[in-house]
C-alpha cells in the first residue's frame, strides 16, 4: 500500500479535469489499451475508444468544479471517488459523480484502469 495515495488522489483529480476542460484530446496519456470506461452506462475499452468516446460528446466548452474527493489504497493502487458540478456550453450546471482506479506503471506514475461516470439526474418515478 502506498502511504501517500490521498495525495496521489488528489493531484491526479486536479490534473484530470484541467486536462479535460481544456484539452480532451491530452487525457489520451492517462489511459493505456486495457483501461475501461464506463459514460451514462456505455462502456469504452482501450485508449484509442476512450480519447474518441470523450472528444466525441456534444459539446465545446465544460468546467468542471470539483466538490468532494475520497481516496482508497487498493494493493499497490488507488481508488478515487469524485462528487462535483460541470458546465457545458450555455447549459445549466449539473451535479456528476466519477470514480476512477489508478494503477501504477513501472515507471512510477500512474495510469486508469478504471472510469465510471455519471450525471447526477433524477426522474421521478411515478
Amino acid at each position: 500500500m502506498n502511504p501517500d495515495f490521498d495525495a496521489i488522489g488528489r493531484n491526479f483529480v486536479r490534473h484530470y479535469y484541467q486536462t479535460f476542460d481544456q484539452n480532451r484530446q491530452g487525457l489520451a496519456d492517462l489511459y493505456q489499451a486495457i483501461s475501461m470506461l464506463t459514460f451514462e452506462g456505455d462502456q469504452s475499452q482501450g485508449r484509442d475508444a476512450i480519447v474518441l468516446k470523450l472528444t466525441s460528446l456534444p459539446f465545446q466548452t465544460v468546467a468542471h468544479a470539483v466538490t468532494t474527493v475520497d481516496c482508497q489504497p487498493t494493493g499497490n493502487g488507488v481508488l478515487v471517488f469524485v462528487i462535483g458540478q460541470l458546465k457545458t456550453d450555455g447549459d445549466p450546471p449539473h451535479g456528476f459523480s466519477q470514480m476512477f482506479h489508478l494503477c501504477p506503471t513501472p515507471e512510477g506514475t500512474y495510469y486508469i484502469f478504471n472510469d465510471i461516470f455519471r450525471l447526477a439526474l433524477h426522474n421521478q418515478v411515478s
